[in-house]
C-alpha cells in the first residue's frame, strides 16, 4: 500500500466554485422541499409504504450522517453525490463505497475536468461523432478546512497521478476515517486550476443551477461546447 504522508490543513473559501454534472437527473423532492433534515427519516419511512421505488430516487440516506445533511432549495446538488454511490463509479478520492462532491475553483477548471472523463467514456464505448450528453453547471460556495495537496512538489505527489487512482483513494480513505472534510488540490486536467473533493454535503452552500451545456464529440475528443439556452458555441482549444 502506498504510504500516506501528512498534509497541512487549509481554510478554503470559494464563493464562485463550479461543479458540472449530467442533466439527466431531476432535483429530489425530499431534499428540496423539506428544509429540516431531521424530518427526513420519518417522512421517508411513511413514503416508502405507498411508494416502494422512493429509495431509487433518494439513494442511500444512511451514507450521510444526520448532522451533516443539508436541505432546502438546491440541496439535491449537494446531497445526491453522497446518497447515490456505486463501486462501478470510482473516482480520484473514492473507490465507490462513499460519495465525494467535486468542484473546481472556476468554470474552465470544472469544464476540463468533465471533458476528460467524458472523453474516456466516449472512447471506451466507441461513440459516433456528434452532439452528445447535456450537462448542467452548478454554482456553489465551498467553505471548509481541507487537507491541502497544493504545494511545491504537488506534481509529483502520487495522489495526483493522472492515470491511476490507487494512491489517491488510499489517501482519501485514511483521511476520511480520521475525520477529514476533504481535500483541495491542483487540477490534473487544467493547469493553474484548483479543485476540491468534499467528503460531506455541508462543506458547500448556496447551490444554484447555471447554464445547460452540450458537448460535441468529433470521434476522438470533445472539440466544441455549446450553451444550450443561448446557442453560443465555443471551441475547446486545450484538452488534457
Amino acid at each position: 500500500m502506498t504510504a500516506v504522508h501528512p498534509l497541512p490543513l487549509s481554510r478554503v473559501e470559494w464563493k464562485a466554485a463550479v461543479r458540472i454534472i449530467r442533466s439527466a437527473f431531476p432535483p429530489i423532492d425530499l431534499f428540496e422541499d423539506i428544509a429540516d433534515p431531521a424530518d427526513w427519516q420519518l417522512l421517508l419511512s411513511a413514503e416508502q409504504k405507498t411508494n416502494p421505488r422512493i429509495m431509487a430516487t433518494i439513494g442511500n440516506l444512511d451514507l450521510v450522517p444526520a448532522e451533516r445533511r443539508v436541505g432546502g432549495p438546491g440541496a439535491s446538488y449537494l446531497m445526491a453525490p453522497f446518497t447515490h454511490v456505486s463501486m462501478d463509479r470510482p473516482s480520484r478520492f473514492t473507490e465507490g463505497s462513499y460519495g465525494v462532491l467535486y468542484a473546481g475553483n472556476d468554470f474552465d477548471t470544472a469544464l476540463f475536468e468533465t471533458i476528460h472523463h467524458h472523453t474516456r467514456f466516449m472512447t471506451a464505448t466507441a461513440e459516433a461523432p456528434g452532439w452528445t450528453s447535456q450537462f448542467r453547471e452548478i454554482l456553489l460556495s465551498v467553505s471548509a478546512d481541507l487537507h491541502d495537496l497544493r504545494g511545491e512538489d504537488a506534481a509529483s505527489h502520487p495522489a495526483l497521478d493522472p492515470d491511476s487512482y490507487a494512491a489517491s483513494q488510499a489517501l482519501a480513505a485514511t483521511l476520511r476515517a480520521d475525520g477529514s472534510d476533504g481535500l483541495v488540490y491542483p487540477s490534473v486536467r487544467h493547469p493553474g486550476g484548483e479543485c476540491a473533493g468534499l467528503f460531506y454535503p455541508d462543506c458547500a452552500t448556496d447551490p444554484v443551477q447555471g447554464r445547460h451545456l452540450d458537448y460535441h464529440w468529433d470521434g476522438a475528443r470533445v472539440d466544441l461546447v455549446r450553451e444550450a439556452g443561448g446557442g453560443a458555441v465555443y471551441r475547446v482549444v486545450e484538452a488534457l
